[in-house]
């Protein structure tokens, strides 16, 4: 069960996702229950039925931010950058704060004492600089040093690169939220494939975000959230089931693909997390009370589990949550779980195995390809008990 190639499937091209449907809850879902080894076939929009009165809904609420820029090397060569977190910043006098897990190497002139202990972010209007870790595309790799210009006045410093992530500063004018608003793109993944054109009806800016996305740091969607309307929210609750939000600000770790043929030899690169006050008491309370407790996506499981693995309990808090689930790991939190179907030989792949068994799982695979089930981020849905 620790063999990379336990994980892999073979899946039909015909069978990725690469629109969603029209409505979100009306994509299909898949009913698999773990101890009968039940599989039953609905559409997303049953789930208030399927649920019972009492269960606690715990979805991730990070908002993806239009992370995917176009820009231009000293050279005159195109490049293209994925930002890997929400920039940490450096503003004046007052120094750097940095949301990431490896730490920012210091830019001498602009830290400050102090810097650390900022628990806000900074004003992220400018003049400013804000550093981040990207995923760079281009047809030679930028060394240390080199400058990116891209639109509205953006331009990057390449400040170094570990195992093929780049860190750079970024120097602006203005609000940086909204310049990353007018110039950046949504950041959908490589395997949704347009042919340069976007299908009739689909506007990915709101497709490819939860309707309950609160707080930016994204750069992909927590996808299992994407089937979620409003209508269907208002049902659950009509129904007694609770919602409440954790935040995970999905990153690399989360695709981040595994290159090791002994699974457990893989890391997982930090993603920033945060839990309330307001939802830990929840989620305790549900816990205490013997309540079901459904996690919507995999990175909802791994905020959870990562703190009740910590801890022994729930607790508010925030930090980097670098924890990798594969088969073997024992689960603290979660009754049930709602996730996508997912790429073969994926981390996320053998999350779900660690919760259902991996051959049930992989028997589930199979039958969705058998009923042509849309999989991918803009597929179809799952729900494990």
């Amino acid at each position: 069960m620790y063999f990379l190639g336990d994980y892999d499937y073979p899946l039909p091209e015909a069978l990725i996702a690469h629109a969603p449907v029209r409505q979100r809850d009306q994509a299909r879902l898949m009913l698999l229950e773990r101890g009968g080894r039940r599989i039953s076939h609905y559409a997303f929009a049953d789930l208030a039925g399927l649920l019972h009165p009492g269960d606690l809904l715990v979805v991730n609420d990070t908002r993806v931010i239009p992370g995917r820029l176009t820009g231009t090397k000293e050279t005159g060569g195109k490049v293209e950058v994925l930002l890997l977190s929400y920039p940490g910043e450096i503003r004046g006098e007052q120094g750097l704060t940095c949301h990431r897990g490896s730490g920012c190497p210091p830019l001498e002139p602009m830290v400050a004492q102090g810097a650390e202990n900022s628990e806000a972010w900074p004003s992220r209007r400018s003049p400013g600089h804000l550093v981040c870790d990207c995923l760079v595309k281009a047809s030679k790799p930028p060394r240390p040093g080199s400058k990116i210009d891209f639109a509205g006045g953006l331009r990057a410093t390449v400040l170094g690169a570990t195992d093929g992530v780049y860190n750079m500063a970024f120097e602006f004018s203005g609000d940086f939220d909204a310049l990353l608003d007018k110039i950046g793109q949504v950041p959908l993944p490589p395997y949704i494939k347009r042919n340069g054109q976007t299908p009739l009806g689909c506007d990915d800016r709101q497709a490819y975000q939860t309707v309950y996305a609160e707080k930016n740091g994204a750069v992909a969607a927590p996808t299992a959230g994407l089937h979620f309307s409003r209508q269907l929210l208002d049902q659950l609750k009509e129904r007694g089931i609770e919602v409440v939000a954790v935040t995970l600000h999905v990153s690399y770790g989360t695709f981040l693909p595994v290159r090791v043929t002994d699974i457990r030899q893989h890391k997982i690169h930090p993603e920033t997390y945060e839990l309330t006050d307001a939802a830990a008491s929840a989620i305790n309370e549900a816990k205490d009370a013997g309540r079901r407790i459904i996690a919507v996506g995999t990175t909802t499981v791994r905020v959870l589990e990562h703190i009740a693995h910590l801890t022994g309990r729930v607790g508010p808090g925030s930090g980097q949550c670098d924890l990798f689930i594969y088969p073997g790991f024992q689960y603290k939190v979660i009754h049930g779980l709602i996730t996508n179907f997912h790429l073969p030989k994926s981390t996320l792949l053998m999350l779900v195995s660690a919760f259902a068994g991996r051959q049930l799982i992989l028997d589930a695979y199979e039958e969705a390809i058998r009923r042509k089930y849309r999989f991918y981020s803009y597929g179809d849905a799952m729900l494990i008990w």
